[in-house]
């Protein structure tokens, strides 16, 4: 059985189902196991979920709420897994970046959404034509949210790569530019987060057509999002997965260092380069 790992149910969907799943089976007096035996799922299942290891699917939330008289509940709170405030586009993509061993991203614009400020991203998203506040707040909400894989016990790898123009483009103003900055400083910190430059003395490369992250489990690469207008798209064919693997490639081998790429953003929030 799995050790028990304290959930913050206000990390995410899944951790709120996790969380919730656990205090419904332990009012219920029952064990994994015991639950488990109750539904058409392992105790091992039923524990992968409870730790955030697995993503709940509709069958099971079905199952939980029939083994635990819950009348519906578990698959209310599955369906909010689903980042039903999401924009359709990207859900997919969401559901494959939870499950993710591994992140690649390329951004020639902007900061990564997982690693954005509050301020930033309220910023970046209020941007799109004819959106209202209250658009704003979910997508913002839900940006917010995407980032409780950083704080999990065991958080995919991550490696971004940037322009030097994300860190230069002044986005809200100069505090909330700062304050992006050295969050960026900041999450640099984790063991599991490489962030790297691509700077302006770089001629002309594949990654100028446009952003793109790469969703890997175990090494092996899933499903993508490219970026585009007036939305982007989530792919998962083979074929297309593979020319962006070797477009991310291309764009980190131009990069600074990760050490480099970190001593400019510290020289740009000190203002030592104009």
């Amino acid at each position: 059985m799995s050790p028990k790992r304290e959930i913050d149910p206000n990390e995410s969907p899944r951790a709120l189902f996790a969380a919730e799943l656990r205090r419904y089976r332990q009012a219920a007096g029952l064990t994994q196991r015991a639950l488990g035996a109750r539904m058409s799922f392992s105790d091992s299942q039923v524990a992968m979920v409870e730790s955030l290891r697995r993503a709940p699917t509709e069958e099971f939330a079905r199952e939980c709420d029939k083994a635990l008289r819950l009348d519906g509940t578990m698959t209310g709170l599955y369906l909010a897994t689903l980042w039903k405030h999401a924009q359709e586009h990207i859900r997919p993509f969401l559901e494959e970046e939870q499950e993710a061993t591994g992140l690649r991203s390329w951004e020639p614009a902007l900061v990564p959404g997982l690693l954005q400020t509050e301020a930033y991203a309220r910023t970046v998203i209020a941007a799109s034509p004819g959106i209202t506040p209250e658009e704003v707040d979910e997508r913002l909400k839900n940006r917010m949210q995407r980032q409780g894989l950083l704080r999990r016990e065991n958080p995919p790898l991550i490696s971004a790569i940037m322009d030097e123009a994300v860190i230069r483009r002044v986005i809200g103003d100069a505090v909330v530019m700062n304050e992006q900055l050295r969050r960026l400083l900041e999450v640099a910190q984790h063991p599991k987060v490489t962030i790297q430059i691509v700077p302006y003395g770089i001629p002309a490369h594949c990654g100028m057509m446009g952003g793109f992250i790469i969703a890997e489990r175990n090494g092996v690469p899933q499903a993508a999002y490219v970026e585009g207008q007036p939305n982007g798209r989530t792919v998962d064919d083979r074929a297309t997965i593979n020319r962006l693997m070797l477009r991310y490639d291309a764009v980190r081998a131009e990069a600074l260092s990760f050490r480099q790429s970190l001593k400019l953003i510290e020289e740009v929030v000190n203002g030592c380069v104009s």
